[in-house]
């Protein structure tokens, strides 16, 4: 598994490096919190940790993006401890935030935890965007029924089972045949 560290503060970190190693993990060379996003974009790291005296707003924006565009697990140690802060990091898709305490030997089992967290909160996002790929058909069908029921005079019943057969003769889905009727709708006005 490959790491990147990101230091922002005075402290060496030798010592995380080594119980990194000695884990089992590739350290991949540390950066500043300015190059985080183009350090993961560059080195494609498995985790990224994070030490930081405070996060700074422009810390917390590039983790919004890294969480956005390039997702994997974050954990992030800090020596502050505020409460809104810690929802903001959190927010920001930091998996695992750690105040006051560096402690190497306490590394691998955070890094499950937040490996664990990661891939919990990657299987919601996977049902949430089903979910709302599947609320968007609706609507889209339920929209052409209601063009057919209008323009056609059917009723629903029938809307839907005229739907379905141009679904079947033409090997589409159901919502991908709402989807022409209702862009042929809006071509013809």
């Amino acid at each position: 598994m490959r790491v990147l560290l990101v230091n922002d503060t005075e402290k060496p970190i030798a010592d995380l490096q080594d119980a990194l190693r000695d884990a089992g993990y590739e350290v991949l060379p540390h950066v500043s919190g300015s190059g985080l996003l183009r350090a993961v974009e560059a080195a494609a790291p498995d985790v990224v940790i994070l030490d930081v005296d405070s996060p700074s707003r422009d810390t917390l924006e590039q983790l919004a993006m890294l969480d956005r565009h390039a997702p994997r697990p974050v954990v992030m140690f800090s020596a502050d401890g505020d409460e809104g802060l810690i929802r903001d990091v959190l927010g920001a898709g930091v998996a695992a935030y750690v105040v006051d305490g560096l402690a190497p030997g306490r590394l691998a089992p955070i890094l499950r935890v937040a490996m664990a967290r990661f891939e919990q909160q990657a299987n919601v996002r996977l049902r949430l965007d089903e979910l709302e790929h599947k609320l968007g058909d609706r609507k889209d069908i339920d929209r052409a029924k209601g063009l057919l029921m209008e323009r056609r005079g059917m009723s629903e019943a029938q809307a839907y089972a005229a739907l379905r057969q141009q679904a079947m003769k033409h090997g589409l889905k159901l919502a991908d045949v709402a989807r022409r009727i209702l862009s042929m709708s809006d071509l013809l006005g």
